[in-house]
C-alpha cells in the first residue's frame, strides 16, 4: 500500500496495535504513540536524524517494542493548502519508509496528515515552562508536535467511524 492522505485511506486503518505519529524535520524526527484503542496520542521522543538507514534502525526497535501497526506522518502544507518543497520531502520519507517491510510490515498503512500548525501549537504549549530554544534542544517541541499531529488524525478518524 502506498502512503496517501488520511482522508483517502481512513477506512483501511489497522484496528489492532498502536499508531505512531511522526513529525519529520530536517534534523529530527518527533515521535508520538496512540493507545491501542486509537483514542489518545502521547509524545514519545525525538530522534536526531543522521542518514535514513540509521533513522530506520532507530525506528525499527520502537516499532517492535510498542507493536506499532501504522503511521501518521505530518504533511507540511502551505496556508493555502498547496504543497511545497518540505511537503515533497515528507512524501519522499514516507515512500522510502515503505521499502522497509521489517519495520512497517508487508502491507504498510502510512497516512499523511496536515501538520500546518503543529509546531507552533507545540511551542505555545511549552512557552510557559521552557524557553523555545531549550524546548527545541531537549526535543520536547518535536515530540509534542508529533502528538498534536497524531491526536488530530485520531480525532478525525474517530469522527469518520462514528
Amino acid at each position: 500500500m502506498k502512503p496517501d492522505t488520511l482522508d483517502k485511506i481512513v477506512n483501511l486503518c489497522p484496528r489492532f496495535g498502536r499508531l505512531m505519529g511522526i513529525d519529520v524535520g530536517s534534523k529530527t524526527l518527533g515521535l508520538a504513540l496512540s493507545d491501542p484503542d486509537l483514542n489518545f496520542a502521547t509524545p514519545l521522543k525525538t530522534l536526531k536524524r543522521t542518514k535514513f538507514t540509521v533513522d530506520i534502525q532507530s525506528l525499527e526497535k520502537i516499532v517492535r517494542d510498542y507493536e506499532v501497526a501504522g503511521f501518521v506522518i505530518g504533511l507540511p502544507l502551505n496556508t493555502d493548502q498547496s504543497e511545497g518543497a518540505r511537503a515533497q520531502s515528507v512524501r519522499d520519507f514516507a515512500l522510502e519508509l515503505v521499502r522497509y517491510p521489517e519495520i512497517v510490515g508487508e502491507s504498510p498503512w502510512i497516512a499523511l496528515w496536515d501538520e500546518r500548525y503543529s509546531t507552533h501549537s507545540a511551542e505555545n504549549l511549552v512557552a510557559g515552562h521552557l524557553n523555545k530554544r531549550k524546548a527545541k534542544d531537549k526535543g520536547v517541541t518535536d515530540a509534542l508536535a508529533a502528538q498534536i499531529i497524531l491526536q488530530s488524525a485520531l480525532d478525525y478518524m474517530n469522527k469518520s467511524n462514528a
